[in-house]
């Protein structure tokens, strides 16, 4: 098949391009900064182009800015227009295991792009995933940079992204899902555990500070609302075990 992954040079899409690609598909990785199919959600410049002939579209876009909405919801506009003048048989929407339970900004942004994209003719699949590894290790890696770590509390279930792009991968390939699959990592973890497993692990000598996070958001996020302990794909790797592979 031929499929494009717009956001294909992002964290997870440049390993759902590779790994489709390995499978003998023919991929198209479409960015602002891909070096053949240059294409801007935000304005729907090179869509028309980039989607001549595909028949599958991963959607792995990403914006957490303030211009989030314009990106990803009316973005997903844009790409699902051309993908209907392209005869796209199927789009693949990547999203957020319990972002509707979420109650901040980037969350609501990813629920309404779901509902966008559900609502739309050409059909489509929805993969929810949970935090990357590759996520908290970055999160955790800025908040401490200075030797001291706030820490809210926080129910996560952590996950490598590798194992999410054979996920996508794996709904690219099949036909459009009428439900949600849900990807979650192996363990769901306290977000302090999870700083003292990074601080062990890599030896950082960082004070961890717990944060109350108050409100609905503290809420949500010490109820678990961003995690799933029946998912349909729960991945393999913790992330104690990611973290000694790195070094």
């Amino acid at each position: 098949m031929r499929i494009a992954i717009a956001g294909g040079t992002g964290t997870l899409g440049s390993l759902v391009a590779a790994e489709l690609a390995r499978r003998g598909h023919e991929v198209r990785v479409l960015s602002r900064g891909a070096p053949k199919y240059r294409v801007d959600l935000a304005t729907g410049s090179g869509l028309a182009a980039a989607l001549a002939g595909c028949d599958v579209v991963v959607d792995a876009s990403n914006n957490s800015s303030r211009h989030a909405a314009q990106v990803l919801v009316a973005g997903t506009r844009r790409l699902l227009e051309a993908e209907r003048a392209a005869g796209v048989r199927h789009h693949v929407c990547i999203s957020i295991v319990g972002c509707e339970l979420a109650p901040m900004g980037y969350y609501r942004v990813k629920t309404e792009q779901e509902r966008v994209a559900t609502q739309e003719e050409v059909p489509c699949s929805v993969v929810r995933a949970t935090q990357f590894h590759e996520l908290v290790l970055a999160a955790l890696t800025a908040g401490g940079r200075w030797g001291v770590l706030p820490v809210p509390r926080a129910r996560l279930q952590p996950i490598a992204c590798a194992e999410v792009a054979r996920a996508v991968a794996d709904v690219a390939e099949g036909a459009p899902r009428p439900e949600r699959l849900q990807v979650a990592g192996p363990e769901v973890a306290e977000a302090g555990d999870l700083a003292r497993t990074w601080r062990s692990v890599t030896g950082r000598r960082t004070a961890l500070i717990p944060v109350p996070l108050p409100g609905r958001l503290g809420r949500a996020l010490r109820s678990g609302a961003l995690t799933d302990e029946r998912p349909s794909v729960r991945g393999t790797v913790t992330f104690a075990d990611w973290l000694a592979a790195r070094r």
